[in-house]
């Protein structure tokens, strides 16, 4: 496997899977939001993909600035979960995106304690195992599931 930047090439990769995510996140695949902060990602040079096998098997959007960054979108191929690809985007992440900006924070939202996908994806065991902590509730997602932001510190001051 492999992380890289991603690139338009890596388009259909991202709606493969975000398709195997829509039953957590809404819709997406037939969304011209989502196509657009997809795009718009891989041109700002803040979108990465783990490609194994010719496939991508993750993707990530990732944004934010000095202080305060955020995942917005993190998805890992159902076939590929378990085997280290999220962590090797996050590492990837931090080390293109966060490290040598000075200490700070990663912020994600993730699914609620009660939303059935906190279980099923695993997602609030594996920000917790990256040493994130979790912190307020955020905004319900779009098919009306609980959501709560997952922080992390990084960096050190002076850095």
């Amino acid at each position: 496997m492999i992380v890289r930047l991603a690139g338009e090439r890596d388009f259909g990769g991202f709606l493969r899977l975000a398709a195997g995510a829509e039953q957590w996140f809404g819709a997406m695949v037939d969304e011209p939001g989502f196509h657009e902060a997809v795009r718009e990602h891989i041109r700002g040079g803040v979108a990465l993909v783990a490609v194994s096998g010719g496939s991508v098997v993750g993707g990530l959007l990732f944004g934010g600035e000095a202080s305060v960054f955020r995942v917005h979108w993190l998805v890992v191929a159902e076939d590929a979960r378990g085997q280290g690809v999220g962590r090797a985007l996050m590492a990837e992440a931090e080390r293109r995106f966060v490290r040598g900006r000075g200490a700070g924070c990663v912020e994600v939202v993730t699914f609620g304690v009660d939303h059935p996908g906190a279980v099923a994806s695993g997602a609030r065991v594996f920000y917790e195992r990256l040493g994130f902590s979790p912190a307020e509730a955020a905004p319900a997602g779009p098919e009306g599931g609980s959501r709560q932001v997952f922080r992390r510190v990084v960096g050190e001051p002076g850095e």
